[in-house]
């Protein structure tokens, strides 16, 4: 009997922790990972584009990058291995983005993250591949689909974590 309830009350604290953990990461992402881990104190944020460098202009760069203008530095190279170009860029004057500036959006390391992903598509594929969007209509609004709804929002910026 003792074991049973032991065991119900370890499942209970691991789902505990769980709910913890995923709600402390939806507030502040660097929360979700190890210390260490979260963004380099460069600020360079890069990506591997199948192109050779030569096809990656600096000069011209595309429409997402652009807009940026002179705030940002760019640098493309090889990438390892001759997989392609790296291009990886940072902003020249990094504020201190906060959780709540990242809950509302307005976030300038993520919109610099959100344009050189758009740019990689542009390079690569010569447009901004886009999920079709969710049905129209009205919905019922559930505490789920608030959440889920509030998530869809920020994920473009955010990026696969």
């Amino acid at each position: 009997m003792t074991t049973s309830i032991g065991n119900v009350a370890s499942v209970a604290a691991r789902a505990g922790g769980s709910v913890v953990r995923q709600v402390r990461s939806a507030i502040d992402p660097s929360a979700a990972r190890p210390a260490g881990a979260g963004q380099p104190a460069s600020g360079w944020l890069s990506v591997t584009v199948f192109r050779e460098p030569s096809d990656v202009d600096t000069a011209a760069l595309p429409a997402p990058l652009a807009e940026f203008g002179d705030r940002i530095e760019v640098r493309v190279r090889p990438a390892p291995g001759g997989k392609g170009t790296e291009l990886a860029v940072r902003l020249r004057d990094r504020p201190s983005g906060t959780a709540a500036s990242r809950l509302t959006g307005s976030d300038p390391q993520a919109d610099l993250r959100s344009a050189l992903r758009r740019a990689k598509q542009l390079i690569e594929v010569g447009e901004v591949l886009a999920v079709d969007p969710a049905p129209h209509g009205r919905r019922t609004a559930t505490p789920g689909g608030a959440l889920l709804e509030a998530w869809t929002k920020v994920a473009p910026k955010a990026g696969v974590r």
